[in-house]
């Protein structure tokens, strides 16, 4: 479901630099992405979030469809809000969230923050979330 209104006509694109077509692959989202962390290694969880958005499975994302995640985890009700994130986690497809998963999608998070955490990250701490 859409929370906003949405034309053909929109201004609104991708940054026109990066993607004058208003379409964007995976490397170009990365990079993207990435200006957004600059202390920190956000390929993984830039990854995860493209395929997620990258809702017809074709390695690429308009801009339309961009908006429209937008849309539900800004907007969304609590289901539409927990469906996407489930998405988003559920990296094989399988409809479910496994252990090895989970620990991907926490480790890449912690990946993007980078090694300036505080308080500071010590042994393999995504592994200990969870497992908690």
């Amino acid at each position: 479901m859409m929370h906003f209104s949405f034309s053909n006509n929109n201004k609104s694109q991708f940054p026109h630099q990066e993607c004058p077509s208003g379409v964007v692959n995976e490397e170009t989202f990365k990079h993207i992405y990435a200006q957004f962390f600059p202390h920190g290694d956000a390929s993984m969880y830039a990854h995860y979030l493209f395929n997620a958005f990258d809702t017809t499975n074709n390695g690429s994302i308009k801009f339309k469809d961009f908006v429209m995640g937008l849309s539900i985890l800004l907007r969304g009700t609590l289901r539409e809000k927990l469906e996407w994130t489930f998405h988003l986690y559920d990296i094989n497809r399988d409809g479910y969230i496994n252990r090895e998963e989970m620990t991907e999608i926490v480790r890449a998070i912690y990946d993007m923050m980078g090694k300036y955490t505080y308080p500071a990250l010590k042994g393999d701490v995504p592994q200990q979330h969870v497992d908690a």
